[in-house]
């Protein structure tokens, strides 16, 4: 495997593992899962607060959303397929930039 493929594998993997620990954080705290409804609340900061978050916990609340959509509601496995392939997009990106930012900091080499 190429070191450009292991370090894209390993940005996918950080981004799900970052998404899944904002969105199980979150739901710990406001006992409640996150979902995209936060951002229903018009124009108040409580909502300009929510974007950074939902950026990054995305992924996690779209398979989420995507596998419990599937199992009660039967979706057809097209639609299950493309939601699973924007997530694995969207993590790979904020991955890529988390990773970015801990190189920018010094964290990592």
């Amino acid at each position: 495997m190429s070191p450009d493929a292991l370090n894209s594998l390993f940005s996918l993997f950080i981004g799900f593992a970052l998404a899944g620990a904002l969105a199980s954080g979150y739901q710990m705290m406001a006992e409640r899962p996150a979902g995209f409804g936060l951002l229903q609340q018009g124009a108040v900061p409580k909502t300009f607060a929510a974007v950074p978050f939902l950026v990054f916990a995305a992924p996690f609340i779209i398979m989420r959303n995507t596998l419990r959509g599937a199992r009660i509601e039967r979706r057809r496995f097209e639609f299950v397929m493309m939601a699973t392939i924007i997530s694995g997009f969207w993590s790979l990106m904020s991955g890529t930039f988390f990773l970015m930012t801990l190189r920018a900091a010094g964290v990592l080499t």
